[in-house]
C-alpha cells in the first residue's frame, strides 16, 4: 500500500516516465502474488484518499462504481478463462479421437486389373461420419465395396462407424452376397446403437468373372450407373430400410451387367446435397459434373470432381463428402 501510494505521489508531482515504469514492475508482481486488479484498483482508491482527502465525495462514488465493474468482469474473465482452457482440452481430445478413427477406419484402395479405382473422402469437421470399405476377393475374382453414412456428426457417429467396420471384418464376406451383410449389419446396428442414431449403407460386389455388380442398400443415396455405349448416365436402383430401424428387415439385391468403358459411381449426401448459395443443387448437376471429368482415371476424376463441389461451396463443406467411382477399362 505505502509503495503504491509513493508511486502514485511521485508520478503525479513529477509526471515522470520511470514512474509508470515502476507502476509496470509494479503489476508484474502483483500477477505473481495472485493479486487481482480489483485489489488493486482498492488500493488505488486508499492511496488517492490519502493523498486528496478532500476530494470531493462524487470523485469516490466514481471510484466505488469502478471497483464494482471490475469485480463483475474479473468473474466473467475467471468464466471466460475456465471455459477455454476446457474448449481446448476438448479440441485436443477430439484431435486425438479424429486420428485414431482414420487409424481404426483405414482401408486400402485395391489394384485389380480391368477395374479403375478412385475414392475420396473429406469431413466437414475433424470425424467423419461417412465410411468406406473395400474388400478384396481371395483370388482377385471379387471386390466388395461398401459405403455408409451415419445420421448424425461428431463423436458419437465415429464410434458407430468403428462398430460397423468391426461388425465387416468379423463377417465372411466373400462368401455373403450383398443383401446378406447388410441383414447381419442391421441386427449388429439395431441391438448397439442408441436408437436415434441411424445408419444408411450401400454395399456392392463386383464379380470379374461374370463382369456383374451386384448390390443392396439400406436407405443409402442412390449412385449412378454410366452406360458407355449409351453416353448417359442413370440412377442405381435401390430400395431399403435404413440400419437399426427393425431387426427383422430384409434387404432385396440386384445386379448390373457392366461392360467395357462403364462406371459405377457410388456417393454420400454430401456430394447431392451441395450447394450454390441457398440453393440445393439438382441430382442432374451432379451427373453432368462427373461427366465433365470421365476421360480422367478414376482417382483424377474424383478429385476433380470433389474440388469442383468444394469451389461451389466457398471451400466450406457442410457435410462429409464422400465419392467413389469404379470403372472397367478392359
Amino acid at each position: 500500500m505505502e509503495n503504491y501510494r509513493d508511486l502514485l505521489k511521485k508520478y503525479i508531482e513529477t509526471h515522470d516516465e520511470k514512474s509508470l515504469y515502476q507502476a509496470e514492475q509494479f503489476s508484474k508482481l502483483s500477477l505473481k502474488q495472485n493479486i487481482s486488479p480489483v485489489e488493486i484498483i482498492h488500493v488505488h482508491n486508499q492511496a488517492t484518499k490519502e493523498l486528496f482527502p478532500n476530494l470531493p465525495k462524487d470523485f469516490h462514488y466514481a471510484m466505488k462504481f469502478l471497483l464494482e465493474t471490475m469485480m463483475s468482469y474479473g468473474l466473467a474473465y475467471q468464466e471466460f478463462q475456465s471455459l477455454r482452457e476446457k474448449q481446448l482440452e476438448l479440441k485436443s481430445e477430439i484431435s486425438v479421437a479424429a486420428n485414431m478413427q482414420q487409424t481404426l477406419l483405414s482401408t486400402v484402395k485395391p489394384t485389380i486389373d480391368g477395374l479403375d479405382v478412385g475414392v475420396i473422402s473429406v469431413p466437414a469437421n475433424q470425424m467423419n461420419g461417412d465410411y468406406y470399405h473395400f474388400i478384396k476377393g481371395e483370388h482377385g475374382g471379387k471386390l466388395g465395396v461398401a459405403i455408409a453414412d451415419v445420421i448424425g456428426k461428431g463423436i458419437p457417429a465415429a464410434l458407430a462407424m468403428s462398430m460397423i467396420k468391426y461388425s465387416m471384418d468379423s463377417l465372411p464376406e466373400n462368401s455373403m452376397s450383398p443383401q446378406a451383410i447388410l441383414k447381419n449389419l442391421n441386427r449388429v446396428v439395431e441391438r448397439n446403437v442408441d436408437p436415434s442414431m441411424f445408419i444408411t449403407m450401400f454395399y456392392g460386389s463386383y464379380d470379374m468373372e461374370t463382369e456383374t455388380f451386384s448390390y443392396s442398400s439400406a436407405g443409402h443415396e442412390p449412385g449412378f450407373y454410366y452406360n458407355t455405349e449409351k453416353g448417359m448416365f442413370r440412377e442405381i436402383e435401390t430400395k431399403g430400410l435404413v440400419l437399426g430401424v427393425d431387426d427383422k428387415s430384409t434387404y432385396e439385391q440386384f445386379e448390373l451387367k457392366v461392360e467395357k468403358g462403364d462406371k459405377i459411381v457410388l456417393l454420400t449426401d454430401g456430394v447431392t446435397e451441395c450447394r450454390h448459395g441457398e440453393r440445393f443443387i439438382e441430382r442432374e448437376e451432379v451427373f453432368q459434373v462427373i461427366q465433365q471429368y470421365d476421360y480422367l482415371p478414376a482417382q483424377e476424376a474424383v478429385e476433380q470432381v470433389y474440388k469442383h463441389f468444394e469451389r461451389l461451396q466457398d471451400f466450406h463443406l457442410r457435410d462429409d463428402f464422400t465419392l467413389i467411382m469404379l470403372s472397367k477399362n478392359v
